[in-house]
């Protein structure tokens, strides 16, 4: 195991270090998981076996034009469904003991271990769960959430997502198009991307995919086929470049995910697709554990949740990007 810096008991009491808390080496900015945890897309549910909700598949193919005294069909239409998913739980642990306490307190501490475990606990479940939301839900003997390989998948005719099957029944496929190069690395991306927008939209109206998550490379690749931004505001100073934060296509926010998968860019919009969680069950941390024959607190942080897509017509992945 790695020890830098002499560990963690060294690191957290005083010994010539001038930081008040660890430097961060490991967590990256879960793209994915901020996007919705922090809006619409984070739903909270009180319980229940499995997570569902109804749906509205059909038209009513009764409906017609007759004439005078024709016979008006009064076939009984199904139109309506529902969905289900199943909830899957995350926890992590953490454990300190009492010599760790002892040795952080009064003047020795430079930050509080017990909390620093914590958070670096919060932010481990954090990051399992963003990898999780761009896996297919295989993992882990199916123990894993449904992510978005499954959700938003590169083969939408086939396969079952929230008890549907998707080879019987086409308004519960995702959108789906490849961004595969014709001669110039990337010079179909832009009209995959225009594709599959169009096709997550609702017509021209307000119903748009909001963000789309990719790789760095993707992302990088699609900065490259912008026209070029090159400001001078005075002799001393020049921008060649856009900010990372306000890259969009058609208004929907881009930027990448260390978890997202290699050569795929998903379009989303979290009206249809869902971090849904028990209330009272994210990030839950339940009381320390003392074993009787230890002098340690064991520490256990769970998580009750799944990543649902409600209408994956209006989700898209550009695939076998190049």
């Amino acid at each position: 195991m790695p020890d830098p810096n002499r560990g963690q008991r060294i690191a957290s009491t005083w010994e010539a270090v001038v930081k008040t808390k660890p430097e961060d080496q490991i967590h990256d900015d879960y793209w994915l998981l901020n996007q919705l945890s922090s809006g619409e897309g984070f739903l909270g549910k009180s319980g229940g076996r499995i997570i569902s909700s109804p749906i509205e598949y059909a038209l009513n193919t009764t409906v017609g034009s007759y004439s005078d005294t024709d016979t008006i069909s009064t076939t009984r239409v199904d139109v309506f469904d529902r969905y289900e998913y199943n909830w899957k739980e995350y926890a992590g642990t953490y454990t300190i003991s009492d010599l760790e306490k002892d040795m952080n307190d009064g003047e020795g501490q430079v930050f509080d271990l017990d909390r620093g475990k914590l958070e670096n606990l919060r932010m481990s479940l954090r990051g399992d769960i963003n990898v999780d939301m761009h896996a297919d839900g295989t993992g882990n003997t199916g123990k894993d959430m449904d992510g978005l390989g499954n959700l938003v998948a590169t083969a939408p005719t086939t396969g079952t997502v929230g008890g549907i099957n998707r080879a019987n029944f086409t308004f519960w496929r995702n959108q789906q198009t490849a961004g595969t190069n014709s001669s110039a690395a990337f010079d179909n991306l832009r009209a995959a991307m225009r594709s599959i927008y169009n096709l997550c939209s609702n017509g021209v109206g307000n119903d748009h995919p909001s963000f789309a998550v990719t790789t760095r490379t993707v992302f990088e690749a699609y900065e490259g086929l912008l026209i070029a931004n090159e400001r001078f505001t005075s002799k001393a100073e020049g921008d060649g470049g856009f900010k990372n934060e306000v890259l969009k296509f058609k208004g929907a926010k881009i930027s990448y995910d260390p978890d997202a998968t290699a050569a795929e860019l998903r379009f989303l919009n979290p009206k249809y697709l869902k971090l849904v969680y028990k209330t009272g069950a994210w990030m839950k941390m339940r009381p320390a554990i003392n074993p009787a024959n230890q002098t340690i607190d064991i520490v256990l942080v769970r998580t009750m949740c799944n990543l649902i897509a409600t209408s994956p017509r209006r989700l898209g992945a550009v695939t076998a990007i190049t």
